[in-house]
């Protein structure tokens, strides 16, 4: 009988903890007495310290996995948790991204305690949001409101939005619906105007490469479905090059046999897109991805970055 504990690394966020429990009840329910014990370990990152500056002056996204990568590597941890639109597209030397859960709603939703929805903001509205691809596309759809940017986790954020620092916020609905908090979604966000972050609703499991224990354990709970998906989509954003300085949209889904992707890139402030849908087999999904970012790269040119700077 195993004693020691399976130590799962997660940040300290009530979405994260509520996504390393959710983590560790499926294993548990997979494996049933033959479980072994667990342990939530966790760990506060570079991301959720920095709160003050907007991601893509620090640093990116990876500063949300940084410190939970180095303890996986340094054997601390056995396998972390990770929301996958967290997630960078280069992981370090020895750690995978290869399981995850059933994807949740990929949706948008915004919330506001005076208003219907974002068609009915008024002029100069403040809508708070930390993503830039958020940004971009409320900017796109209304450059009229003023968007700012508003960090914190979710619980934080609806503090703030109650206490009359913006008029609305976006937040996502798999987060809300993880949380039990559906109820404060003011509006959902159609996928058709207001696609997601690659990744969005998935939970993805990051573990050392070769660690055979490990695998076997989360092999159990791994859903193929969404993990084709991510690897189209992941695949795209690693051909644009995406971070948080880069506003972009992603979403794969597979019918009756079929991968179809979806991508969307934005300048910062909405006024220049670029999206293209590309379908073929699910086995194909990162060349397929691969092949959808190297076309909407070329569409944007070399400077469709640079010349219009991320502004957080």
């Amino acid at each position: 009988m195993q004693t020691i504990p399976v130590r799962i690394g997660t940040r300290g966020s009530p979405l994260a903890l509520a996504q390393a429990h959710e983590v560790r009840d499926r294993l548990s329910a997979a494996w049933g007495e033959a479980a072994p014990a667990f342990e939530i370990v966790v760990i506060k990152t570079s991301g959720d310290r920095i709160l003050d500056r907007p991601l893509s002056e620090v640093g990116g996204k990876g500063l949300f996995t940084k410190e939970i990568e180095e303890a996986l590597i340094a054997g601390d941890i056995d396998l972390a948790v990770h929301s996958s639109k967290d997630m960078p597209t280069l992981l370090p030397d020895g750690l995978v991204l290869e399981h995850f859960l059933p994807r949740e709603d990929v949706r948008d939703v915004l919330i506001s305690t005076r208003h219907a929805s974002l068609a009915s903001l008024p002029a100069g509205a403040v809508v708070g949001t930390a993503s830039l691809r958020r940004q971009a596309m409320v900017k796109r759809l209304r450059p009229d409101l003023d968007v700012v940017t508003y960090r914190g986790n979710v619980q934080s954020r609806l503090r703030k939005l109650d206490a009359g620092e913006v008029d609305a916020t976006l937040l996502a609905l798999a987060g809300l619906n993880r949380l039990g908090l559906s109820h404060v979604a003011t509006e959902i966000l159609p996928e058709e105007t207001f696609p997601p972050a690659v990744g969005q609703g998935a939970i993805g499991i990051e573990t050392r490469a070769g660690d055979a224990r490990i695998d076997s354990l989360v092999s159990a709970i791994h859903d193929e479905a969404t993990a084709v998906c991510l690897r189209a989509e992941r695949a795209m954003l690693a051909a644009l090059d995406g971070s948080c300085r880069t506003p972009i949209a992603g979403h794969a889904k597979v019918a009756q046999g079929l991968l179809t992707l979806y991508g969307l890139i934005l300048t910062p402030d909405g006024r220049i897109h670029h999206d293209g849908t590309v379908s073929g087999r699910p086995e194909d999904a990162a060349a397929l991805g691969s092949g959808l970012g190297e076309r909407l790269r070329l569409a944007g040119g070399p400077a469709f970055f640079t010349q219009h700077p991320a502004e957080g």
